[in-house]
């Protein structure tokens, strides 16, 4: 019994303790810790079982430079369209810092937020069969696998879309890498040892998430 506490307490530690890291030292990411890592992804769940999840291992610098400009610049077009049509303005309406807010401003709308990946020593290009009807969700668990994993092997990692979210930078992707016919680009994740310890992001309280039986009718009783 104590050992199975034990791994539950492991295993929530892990879950809570990873995250979003974009800065990264110049100290290689081991071939043993990559192993393990694809491990966990292949290990992921898959509607029928279909592992429709191939994962292209990208260390080259220049290559990597240029995933990092097509993220740039996918990120810098998006969040320059939130910036444009207010949508962004209304998001950090809570944050009263003008000079942290302007920080945040330039860094989203220069595609700053993405272009990391040409620094991470490792870059995970994360590809998916696309004639598989569940192939977001499979890609997504086998994703969800490797940042738990990142996390469990005292790594950093970083979830990247910016860019495989746009049809022009999905096939800036494929001709890049080389991607078959069948196969797309579902996103990026940015691999390496971080920088600096980061402080957890603030959760809702799971009062405000879990319903008993329909929306709205509480499951916690009491906040929690």
């Amino acid at each position: 019994m104590p050992e199975t506490y034990s791994l539950v307490e492991a295993t929530m530690k892990v879950i809570q303790d990873r995250r979003s890291i974009r800065s990264y030292t110049q100290e290689l990411v081991s071939d043993q810790h990559l192993d393990m890592i694809l491990e966990a992804a292949r290990q992921a769940p898959s509607g029928e079982n279909a592992q429709p999840w191939r994962f292209i291992i990208v260390k080259d610098p220049d290559t990597r430079n240029k995933l990092g400009a097509v993220a740039g610049g996918g990120s810098g077009r998006r969040f320059t369209s939130e910036f444009v049509t207010k949508q962004m303005q209304e998001r950090f309406s809570s944050l009263e810092d003008e000079a942290k807010k302007k920080a945040a401003f330039e860094k989203l709308t220069s595609g700053q937020v993405s272009a990391f990946l040409a620094n991470a020593p490792v870059n995970i290009v994360v590809c998916g069969k696309k004639d598989v009807w569940d192939m977001p969700f499979d890609t997504s668990a086998s994703i969800e696998n490797i940042l738990l994993m990142v996390t469990a092997l005292g790594l950093g990692a970083c979830w990247v879309i910016a860019p495989c979210f746009d049809i022009r930078d999905e096939e800036r992707i494929k001709l890049l890498l080389n991607i078959p016919e069948g196969f797309k680009a579902v996103s990026i994740i940015s691999i390496g040892h971080p920088t600096r310890a980061h402080r957890p992001r603030p959760r809702m309280a799971i009062n405000q998430l879990v319903f008993s039986e329909r929306w709205g009718m509480p499951y916690y009783k009491e906040s929690v």
